[in-house]
């Protein structure tokens, strides 16, 4: 009889089992389906960390093939973010709208596209269109990705599932750096760079035929009044042998949930309201913080190497030869730092629900600091202390960033906002967050060589202690929340 009690599509997605004597289970079980959305998820941002971070390899033969000033470099490092920046605003929004399927089918048809434009520009201005609208696929998976994964897995797992995923976008810039290594090193030529981009297009292809097989998101098709749509859907999620549950019906969570269906007007005024500022405020400022060193840095860690331990500073950029082999030299050094924005990640997916979300971002904040203080001072010595300093002030920043912010800020934003507006919230986020992104991936090769390098780190250290004092004044704690209570607290 308990089976045909109504219940709301979170109860059913965390209903966890028995033991015979009646004993509860700790853990719901993840079923096949389940585990295919998430990694269909995860496709999006191991492709956002291969291309952006393997633009900081490919960089030197761009410049050379082009004839590219440094505002033009700017311009291509800058181009994918600026198109995130667009994407996540307007596209990722329309989740809320057009649906979570349609969107996430969409956004990696379009980084095809794109792709394929980018390995055959014939010029300048297509790169930069082609790079441009990569970004704008990537900008639109950054809530979309979140919201399929949040909205199809239990409660308990959900902080340790988004941020797996998220973690492929460290996987994807250390396969792209190496990458990038292994295709200098075989071919020697001035056209590598287009090869490394034509390395994605076949798995991104898969992915694309891959996401039409998932079903609709029942949280959504709830929010828009279509409850027996979201019977069929939530059956296909927890599809098992044996079947269970074996009958399925939905209900609202609680009146204030009704009222939140009721209300699915649009319009980005709502993130601003006294009810949802708080948190529009914690999810937009600290992830704009943390972007503009992890892209700044992460991008341009060949050069940043290359100019401080002086691999090409007496090299004539005319030379093929002495650019690939100073490239190669750039792209190890930056491949063993990609190295620990993974172990960063494992560490923010075991402490994310034991620590907190709000504690865990201050701490990595506060550590990103100290990495980028030691960065810059290996400006003020010579020798193997210069070398020591760099790498290790690089490699606490990356470790850091990956254990806090740059993981917290991307799970705190979609977890904060109710599901109504939680695509237009998260989309909202990602997008400011991208301007600090945009402002440092143009501006870096500028100011690294106006105002050099350590001034520029130290700026950084600032902009990483105000993302602490933000965090802690602004706090929301989400870990293990229902993403349902969010719904119901909506105002009456």
């Amino acid at each position: 009889m308990s089976e045909h009690i109504p219940k709301t599509v979170q109860e059913y997605i965390d209903e966890t089992p028995n033991w015979s004597d009646g004993t509860m289970v700790a853990d719901a079980p993840m079923t096949a389906m389940q585990w295919r959305i998430w990694m269909l998820a995860t496709a999006g941002k191991f492709f956002e960390g291969l291309v952006v971070f393997m633009t900081g390899v490919a960089l030197p033969l761009i410049v050379m093939e082009f004839h590219l000033s440094e505002s033009e470099k700017g311009m291509v490092g800058a181009a994918t973010l600026f198109g995130i920046l667009v994407g996540a605003t307007a596209l990722g929004g329309l989740a809320d709208h057009v649906g979570r399927k349609q969107m996430f089918v969409f956004e990696m048809a379009l980084f095809v596209a794109f792709l394929v434009l980018v390995t055959f520009s014939a010029n300048f201005t297509l790169l930069i269109v082609g790079l441009f609208g990569l970004g704008l696929a990537l900008g639109c998976d950054y809530p979309t990705a979140h919201l399929v994964i949040s909205e199809s897995i239990p409660s308990r797992s959900r902080g340790q599932l988004v941020l797996g995923a998220f973690g492929f976008q460290a996987v994807g810039a250390l396969v792209g750096t190496v990458m990038g290594f292994i295709i200098l090193k075989a071919e020697a030529s001035i056209m590598d760079w287009r090869l490394m981009y034509a390395m994605a297009i076949l798995p991104a292809t898969l992915v694309v035929i891959g996401r039409f097989f998932i079903p609709q998101s029942a949280h959504w098709l709830m929010a828009k009044g279509r409850t027996a749509d979201a019977e069929v859907e939530i059956a296909k999620l927890l599809h098992r042998k044996p079947q269970h549950p074996k009958h399925i019906e939905l209900t609202h969570p609680g009146e204030a949930g009704m009222l939140a269906v009721a209300d699915r007007r649009p319009g980005y005024v709502k993130l601003f309201s006294k009810k949802h500022r708080r948190a529009t405020i914690l999810a937009a400022v600290p992830w704009f913080l943390q972007d503009l060193a992890t892209y700044g840095i992460g991008i341009f860690t060949p050069t940043i190497l290359t100019a401080t331990i002086g691999g090409q500073s007496h090299v004539s950029p005319t030379s093929l030869t002495q650019v690939i082999y100073g490239d190669m030299i750039a792209a190890k050094g930056a491949a063993l730092l990609d190295v620990l924005l993974i172990v960063g990640i494992i560490g923010a997916i075991i402490l994310a629900d034991r620590a907190g979300r709000i504690r865990l971002q201050i701490f990595g904040f506060l550590g990103c600091a100290v990495g980028l203080f030691l960065a810059a001072m290996s400006a003020y010595f010579d020798g193997s202390m210069k070398l020591v300093l760099i790498f290790a002030g690089f490699m606490i920043f990356n470790l850091m960033t990956n254990l806090g912010p740059n993981a917290m800020t991307y799970l705190i934003a979609g977890e904060v906002f109710p599901t109504h507006i939680r695509g237009m919230g998260a989309g909202f986020a990602a997008s400011f967050a991208k301007i600090g992104a945009v402002i440092t991936a143009f501006f870096f090769p500028i100011l690294l060589k106006g105002i050099g390098t350590a001034t520029l780190l130290y700026l950084l250290v600032v902009a990483s202690l105000i993302g602490a004092l933000v965090t802690w004044r602004f706090g929301i704690e989400t870990k293990g929340v229902n993403l349902e209570k969010l719904d119901a607290d909506v105002p009456v």
